[in-house]
This record gives structure tokens, sequence and C-alpha cells, in this order.
């Protein structure tokens, strides 16, 4: 495959990563001025802990970057913003030391003490927590502190046109707040010279190019200060819109719930001379119960818990898939998520160039897809640990030895790690609910039907050979339904009411292990 190959297929694919890089470019149909790089951001407002939907918008924006260096040789950029400047609002549920953080409650996060005592402040534990990850995962991007960037004078010239634009600003905003929110709203925020608060007070502009404002303080004074290095933030909005003119942004994407700030963020980029970022919307994830994951009140994953139990390479696909559709995100959907992007992967291989360019995997690995095939499912690896109870990794290649003929974790790395997920989500979340119940009327005759066909049978016998007869018995039994004997299968021998194919299971598990099984279910009878 060539580079004119692959470009003329991105051209035409309907893979959402190709469609967002199109955007860019008939953004730019001559290159953006100068030569300057395209600039994909992204933002992370560092109140709570880092979770696997601040983690998403990354790894979401890298593969439109990635889809448009496929379509483009101009240069790209990749800012990952704190808003660390944000004053804090509320207590985040799943932190400690709330007591402390509550006698800093409106104090920019960089300027309130770590609640874990580990780092300077509270936004550069979370920073160092966001920064870390996408570390591991190995994109190319820069962090940027809003912080860094206010006080450090990076927004003041930008800082300068908004309060030249101070009425026009207004005159966007107002319209869409509550009457008693617009009687006190300002795009600018003034930073208390004797709190140190970010304050929610009316501003009166003195000089803009100057970049004096005018405010009434907490204790009643008039202050007339500079709204520049830091001494001042803008409200959320009209931050964002200025971010996007200060930095020359060209795309950005952001969920659902951010709809109407992208509008009207936009409409202020307009007013501030520039034009607004391409990008859309994306649907939020939702706990277990359907409720939308918030970093402060910790219902959703954790990057930790996700990668304790997956490979990253699954928590990219769950993200990849249907973006714009909202999904559950909870510890029961990591095996299936682990065992899709292994059958797409499995596919890849034998696909034409229009297929791969929409096989999540070809985004993941950015076109690069390894090699390696995986012999088992992380279903049936879950089925066996489960079975098996405490086990170890060398007990578990052991039994692997009887369904993969160079089982060897060497030879399959990607397999040996998957071990490893497997154990420990065996233990926190199989072996707990595991029930074995005691066979029921025709159910004993199958049983012993079963353990007499496979004494019968030599100990190389394929998966195949094993599951012919596992369907022969149900088939010719008493059963109404044949998947009335598989379920008896899995609740009798695995303690769960679903599992695997089970002349995979009984192939890995072997033979004499499993019909150890079946005589132990037959003395519940």
């Amino acid at each position: 495959m060539t580079d004119t190959d692959l470009r003329t297929a991105a051209l035409e694919s309907k893979a959402w990563p190709y469609e967002e890089a199109r955007k860019l470019l008939a953004r730019y149909p001559d290159g953006k001025p100068d030569g300057a790089p395209i600039l994909f951001e992204t933002g992370y407002g560092p109140s709570g802990l880092p979770h696997i939907g601040t983690f998403n918008e990354v790894l979401r924006t890298t593969m439109v970057r990635n889809a448009f260096h496929a379509l483009s040789d101009r240069p790209t950029r990749l800012i990952a913003f704190s808003d660390d400047m944000d004053g804090l609002r509320k207590v985040p549920d799943n932190v400690p030391n709330g007591d402390m953080l509550r006698q800093h409650l409106g104090k920019p996060l960089t300027r309130i003490p770590d609640p874990f005592g580990t780092h300077d402040s509270f936004a550069a534990h979370n920073n160092a927590r966001l920064r870390s990850f996408l570390d591991q995962y190995g994109f190319d991007y820069e962090f940027a502190s809003s912080t860094e960037y206010y006080t450090g004078g990076r927004f003041d010239d930008a800082l300068k046109v908004v309060l030249r634009n101070f009425d026009a600003i207004q005159a966007v905003m107002l319209p869409t707040l509550r009457a008693e929110r617009a009687a006190t709203y300002s795009p600018v925020l003034p930073i208390s010279p004797t709190t140190g608060v970010v304050l929610q007070v009316p501003v009166e502009v003195v000089d803009a190019d100057a970049g004096t404002i005018a405010f009434t303080d907490e204790d009643g004074q008039r202050i007339t200060q500079s709204a520049l290095g830091g001494l001042s933030k803008l409200q959320w909005k009209v931050d964002w819109a200025m971010r996007w003119v200060a930095l020359g942004v060209d795309y950005e994407m952001a969920g659902k719930d951010l709809i109407d700030s992208v509008i009207q963020s936009g409409k202020i980029a307009r007013v501030l001379g520039a034009r607004p970022p391409e990008g859309f919307n994306y649907e939020m994830f939702l706990d277990e119960h359907g409720q939308k994951i918030s970093k402060s009140k910790g219902n959703g994953l954790s990057i930790e818990d996700w990668l304790t139990y997956g490979p990253e390479e699954s928590l990219a696909f769950f993200a990849y898939r249907e973006p714009k559709k909202a999904k559950q995100l909870h510890m029961g959907v990591i095996p299936r998520a682990v065992d899709e992007y292994w059958q797409f992967r499995g596919n890849y291989a034998g696909q034409d160039l229009k297929q791969r360019l929409g096989n999540p995997v070809h985004h993941i690995h950015d076109g690069r897809v390894p090699e390696e095939a995986l012999p088992v499912t992380f279903g049936l690896l879950l089925n066996l640990v489960g079975v098996m109870g405490e086990a170890s990794k060398d007990q578990v290649w052991g039994y692997l030895a009887n369904y993969v003929p160079d089982a060897d974790p060497a030879r399959y790395p990607a397999l040996d790690r998957l071990i490893g997920h497997a154990l420990a989500y065996a233990r926190d979340f199989v072996a707990p609910t595991l029930q074995r119940r005691a066979p029921e009327g025709v159910e004993v005759a199958a049983l012993r039907r079963l353990d007499t066909e496979l004494a019968a049978l030599p100990a190389d016998a394929s998966a195949e050979d094993i599951q012919n007869i596992v369907y022969e018995i149900g088939k010719t039994g008493d059963f109404a339904e044949l998947r009335d004997w598989f379920k008896a299968l899995y609740e009798t021998l695995l303690g769960s009411s679903q599992g695997p194919r089970m002349g995979s299971f009984i192939k890995l598990y072997g033979i004499a292990n499993s019909r150890a099984l079946i005589a132990d279910a037959l003395a519940r009878a």
C-alpha cells in the first residue's frame, strides 16, 4: 500500500476520524497561513481526579490528528490544556481532606494545597495524574497550564482584545442568562487582592489598552487593578473563545453537554475577530445506573481501574466505537471490549484497504496493527481462571498447553498480559458471583452421558470433536430447547448463567479436569 493509495482511500472513507480530518482540509484549502501547524486542542478541568472521559478526548482527538496526517503533509500540534485557574466551586466527593479544601473554596486550583500531600497544589496533583497516563499511552502532546499562560502574560494581548470588546461580549452572553445571573455577570473575573478568590462580581473596564479594570472586593472596598498577568481570568465560555483566538486553535471536540458552550464561545470568538475551530460533539459516558460520569462524584471508572482489568488497546477500542452514542461505562463492559478488540484485530490482515480504514484497530494503532494473534478469547480465559480459583500465571499457561500447541509467554506476550488481567478480573468480579447449582431432572442423565463420552475420547481430541459431542447430547436429549442444555452446563459446572463454547472450554481445561467438574456436579444432585 502506497501513501497515495492510503490518501485516496482516506478521502472517501466513512470512518469518523477521516470525516473529521476532511473538515480541516476544507478549512485551509491552501494550507494554514505562513505554514503554521494545524493546532488541535483538548481541555481538562482539574477539579477532580482524571477519569476515562478525560482521557477519551485526547485519544479521539489524536485519532483525528492521525487521520489528518494520512490526508496531508501539513504539520500539526496537539495541546492538552488544563483549566487550572478555575476557582474551586465545590469539594469533590472522592478526595481526602475535604475540610481543608472547603477553606479554599473559590480560589484558583493552583493556589489550593494538595489534599493528597504529594504536590504543590491540588491542580498540580491532578495534572500530574493526567500527564502520567497520557505519557504512559504514548500520546504526542504539549501540556499547557491556564495558570502559567495567564500569569506568564501569554494571554495578555488577547485579554486586551476582550476588554476592548467587553460590551459586544456582554451582548452575546446576557440574553442566555437568567435575570439574577445577568445582573452580576462579567466576562472578566478578577482575583481578589485580599482573599485570592476568583470573584464573580460586576467589572468596569477602566483602560482596555492598559488592561485596567475596577470592581468591588469582598470587603466592600473599590479596587482598581490590572486584569493582566494572572490578576484575573475569564468566565468559562469567554475563556474558551479567548484561548481559541490566542492560540490559533483549529480543532477541538467536546461532550454533548457543552453544545451550548460551543455555540456561545463560537460567537465570542467571532467578536474577537477569529474563526471558531472545527470539531464535533460526542455523547457522554454513563455509569451503570445511566447517570452522567462526574469527576467530583467519582462515579465512573478511573484510568487505573480499567488498566487493572483490561489492556490499553481495549480502552481505546471502547472509546473509538460510536462516539455519538451514549454508552455505559462500568466494570462489566471490559471483557466484551477486550474480546471485540481482538476480533477486529484478527480480521484486519484479511481486509482490503477500504475495510481496514473503517476497522477500529487501524485508528487505535495508527495503521501499524501488530501481527500477534490471540489463540483464546478473554471470555474463555475468565471462565478458566474462574473454575481454577486461586491460580498463578504459570498454572494458567499449563492449562493453555491443552489448547494451544505452542503455548509460551515469549511467543504470545499479549496473551501473557491478558492472563494477568483475567486473574485480576476473575478474582474481583467473577469469583464472588460464582454459585454452582445441583443438576436437576434430565440434566443428570445428560451430564452422565457427557462424562461417558468424554472418557472415551483420546487425550488429543480437538475442541471441535468435543463440541460435536456436547451439541449432540443436547440435541438428542430430553431438553425443551438446546439452549437449556448449555445453560445447565454453565450453571452446574461453571457457576454462571452464561459461558463459553463448551468444546473450547473442555479442551482448554482438560478432559480429566472437566470430568472432575461433572463428577462434583453429579455428587450434588
